[in-house]
């Protein structure tokens, strides 16, 4: 099974780079995610981005930020993993070490993956 877990600001959190130890104990997470096959990608997100918009036949490209969005994404991790649990339990791990903030986690479905109640 594969997740999205994504990292979101409201504009509560303060932002800045992490100190050294962080920096030193994530990098740690991400090797063991990603030598044990489990990380399949990983990022930061610029802030505001592109919107694009489809109405009518009519194509709309607005760039940001944008003032309405309260909450976005702003870092994400790709993940394949057994269970949405073991997502849930690497998300703890993930926010043990960086500490305040919140996030998403969203199954992904590709191509023949069976949706919810099929």
């Amino acid at each position: 099974m594969r997740f999205l877990m994504m990292t979101t600001d409201d504009g509560a959190a303060q932002a800045g780079p992490p100190d050294e130890k962080t920096q030193v104990e994530m990098g740690k997470f991400i090797e063991e995610m990603s030598k044990s096959g489990v990380l399949l990608a990983t990022g930061g997100l610029e802030p505001g981005g592109t919107r694009i918009t489809s109405s009518g036949g009519k194509i709309t490209v607005t760039d940001g930020p944008f003032t309405e969005a309260k909450e976005a994404v702003v870092g994400f991790a790709l993940i394949e993993v057994r269970s949405r649990e073991e997502a849930i339990e690497l998300s703890k791990r993930f926010w043990a070490i960086v500490g305040d903030g919140q996030g998403v986690i969203q199954q992904v479905f590709g191509p023949g993956d069976p949706f919810p109640g099929e």
